[in-house]
C-alpha cells in the first residue's frame, strides 16, 4: 500500500501537470491563431465556426475533468492515511495530519489547473463569438 503514495505524487499530480501544460499550449496556439487569421479567408460561416472552435473542447475537457482526478487523488491519500492507521492500530496525530494535507495537496493541484482552464475557455470562446460576429457584419447577414 505504501505505493499509493507514488502513484499520488508522481501519477495524479504528474497527470495534472501535463494537462496543464496542454491547455496552455493549445490557449496559447488558439490566441496566436485568432490574432493571425483573416476573415477574408473564410467565405463560409461554418469553415470559420470550426476554425475558431477548433480544440476549444480539450481546454474545456481539462477544466471540468481537473478536479475530479484531484478528487481522486485525495480519496487515495485518504485511504492510504486510514489503511496505515489500521496498520499500526494507534497513530500520532502528526502522521495523520500529514497524510491528510497529502490527500488535500492533489485537490489543490486540480483546482490550481481546473479554474484558469475555465477561465480561458470562456475567454477563448467569446473572442470565437465576436470574430463569427464581424464576419456576419462584414458580409451584410447582421440578423441570419
Amino acid at each position: 500500500m505504501e505505493y499509493i503514495k507514488y502513484v499520488i505524487d508522481y501519477g495524479i499530480i504528474g497527470l495534472l501537470v501535463f494537462m496543464s501544460l496542454a491547455g496552455f499550449a493549445i490557449s496559447i496556439e488558439r490566441y496566436l491563431f485568432f490574432r493571425t487569421m483573416k476573415l477574408y479567408d473564410y467565405p463560409e460561416r461554418k469553415r470559420l465556426e470550426l476554425a475558431l472552435t477548433e480544440r476549444l473542447h480539450l481546454i474545456a475537457s481539462i477544466g471540468s475533468n481537473a478536479p475530479y482526478i484531484g478528487l481522486l487523488g485525495t480519496v487515495l491519500g485518504i485511504m492510504f492515511t486510514f489503511y496505515s492507521m489500521g496498520q499500526n492500530g494507534f497513530m500520532d496525530t502528526g502522521k495523520i495530519m500529514i497524510g491528510l494535507a497529502m490527500a488535500l495537496k492533489v485537490t489543490a493541484v486540480g483546482l490550481l489547473v481546473a479554474i484558469p482552464a475555465v477561465f480561458i475557455y470562456n475567454l477563448l470562446l467569446r473572442k470565437a463569438k465576436v470574430i463569427l460576429m464581424q464576419w456576419d457584419i462584414e458580409d451584410g447577414r447582421e440578423g441570419i
